[in-house]
C-alpha cells in the first residue's frame, strides 16, 4: 500500500501551558475524505491549523507527501499544496468575489490562475453571477463557498475544511455538503472538521474523534457511524 498523503506522529501543540493536542496520530491517503468529530474544545480546529502552519508544533512530526514540513511556515505549505478553508469563512469583505479568487491563486502562474478560475465558476455557479460584488455582500452561505473556492484556486492536494456548515440555513448546509460530495467524486483530498458529526462520517470514508486534544477512537466512518458511544455522544441516537 502507497504511503499516505498526510502522515502524523505524536503530535501536540499548546497555547501557552495549556495542550490542547496530546500526542495526535493521524493519516490520510490520496483521494480519502477523513471526518474529525468532536466536542467544541476538543482540538479539532487546533490540529487543522497546525497541519497548515498557523499554529506550532511543540512535539512529533508531520509528513506531506513524503516530506517532513513539522517546522515549514504556513507559505511554504501553500505551494506543497495544502490548503485551508477556516472556520468562519473569513474572505476579504471589501474585496469583490473575483478578486478573493484570485488572491488565493497568487502562487500559480496567471494562466493557470485562469484555467482554474473558470472550474471554480463551473463548481460554483452563484460566484460567477456575483463575481463583481463585494464578498462582504454575500450571503453566509456564498461566502462559504467562496472561501472553498479560494482554497481550491491552487489546487491543492490536500483541502482542509474546518466546520463549513456552521451558522448556514439547513438548504446552504446541504449545497455545501453537495459540493463536498462533488469533490471527492473529484479525487480532491480532503480532512473534515465539521460540527454535523453525522453529515460528516455519513460521506467520509474513515473518521477520528477527538477528545480533550486526544484521538480517542478511529475507524472507517460505518464504523464509527455503528459505535454506540458515537452515536451516544455525538449523533444524538
Amino acid at each position: 500500500m502507497p504511503s499516505p498523503l498526510l502522515e502524523i506522529r505524536g503530535l501536540s501543540a499548546h497555547y501557552g501551558r495549556i495542550c490542547a493536542l496530546r500526542e495526535i496520530d493521524l493519516f490520510v491517503r490520496e483521494g480519502e475524505l477523513v471526518a474529525l468529530v468532536g466536542a467544541n474544545g476538543a482540538g479539532k480546529t487546533t490540529l487543522l491549523r497546525t497541519i497548515s502552519g498557523v499554529h506550532p508544533a511543540s512535539a512529533g512530526t508531520i509528513r506531506f507527501a513524503g516530506e517532513e514540513i513539522t517546522r515549514l511556515p504556513a507559505p511554504r505549505r501553500v505551494t506543497l499544496g495544502i490548503a485551508q478553508v477556516p472556520e468562519g469563512r473569513q474572505v476579504f469583505g471589501p474585496m469583490s468575489v473575483e478578486d478573493n479568487l484570485r488572491l488565493g491563486a497568487f502562487t500559480r502562474p496567471r494562466r493557470e490562475a485562469e484555467r482554474t478560475l473558470r472550474t471554480m465558476y463551473e463548481l460554483f455557479p452563484r460566484l460567477r453571477e456575483r463575481r463583481n460584488q463585494p464578498a462582504g455582500t454575500l450571503s453566509g452561505g456564498e461566502q462559504q463557498m467562496l472561501a472553498m473556492a479560494r482554497a481550491l484556486m491552487i489546487e491543492p492536494r490536500l483541502l482542509l475544511l474546518d466546520e463549513p456548515s456552521m451558522g448556514l440555513a439547513p438548504r446552504m448546509v446541504e449545497q455545501i455538503f453537495e459540493t463536498i460530495r462533488e469533490l471527492k467524486s473529484r479525487g480532491t483530498t480532503m480532512l473534515l472538521v465539521e460540527q454535523n458529526a453525522f453529515a460528516a462520517l455519513a460521506i467520509a470514508d474513515r473518521g477520528y474523534v477527538l477528545e480533550s486534544g486526544r484521538v480517542t477512537l478511529c475507524g472507517s466512518a460505518r464504523e464509527l457511524l455503528a459505535d454506540e458511544g458515537v452515536k451516544s455522544a455525538y449523533l444524538g441516537l
